[in-house]
């Protein structure tokens, strides 16, 4: 049999990866609708803030927007006004995180990636232990640093009273 003729046709686990894709993307989860944080129990911080995303790419300065509530959901975004530079949220089960203007957006239920430091911001505030990699330091009174070893992604800033 000629080995260019068998490449022609899907492979069985080429086929297994096509329909896990297509059934994986059935289940994504729908865009979470814009919070509301001027709605009854939301807590608002506002700063500055440098991101650098990895190791090996430049820093990001802009203004940090932390709202969260008692229920567990919150929403983060740091930007450079005009542009929106990361926003993440978790509402209700759900959680989003989008790069730019959307042009990048990622959505799911239950516990969000571990890989981006938007998700562990909220968790180091809130107290709670922080997944693996990630470390959480109070620079001093009104600032802190949040910082992945692995991938060298930083997360540096501070609130306003």
């Amino acid at each position: 049999m000629n080995p260019r003729a068998r490449s022609a046709g899907l492979r069985p686990g080429a086929l297994l990866l096509l329909i896990a894709m297509l059934v994986a993307g059935c289940r994504t989860a729908p865009p979470l609708p814009p919070a509301d944080l001027s709605a009854p129990g939301w807590r608002v911080q506002q700063g500055q803030a440098v991101w650098k995303p990895t190791r090996s790419r430049p820093e990001l300065a802009g203004e940090i927007l932390l709202a969260t509530n008692a229920n567990g959901n919150f929403f983060i975004q740091i930007s450079k006004p005009p542009f929106n530079l990361a926003t993440a949220q978790m509402m209700n089960g759900q959680w989003q995180i989008e790069f730019g203007s959307g042009e990048r957006r990622w959505t799911g239920r239950n516990e969000p990636p571990s890989r981006f430091a938007w998700f562990q911001l909220p968790r180091a505030f809130a107290g709670e232990s922080l997944k693996s990699n990630w470390r959480f330091t109070h620079i001093a009174a009104d600032s802190w640093r949040l910082e992945n070893s692995r991938t060298g992604e930083t997360l540096e800033g501070g609130f306003f009273k």
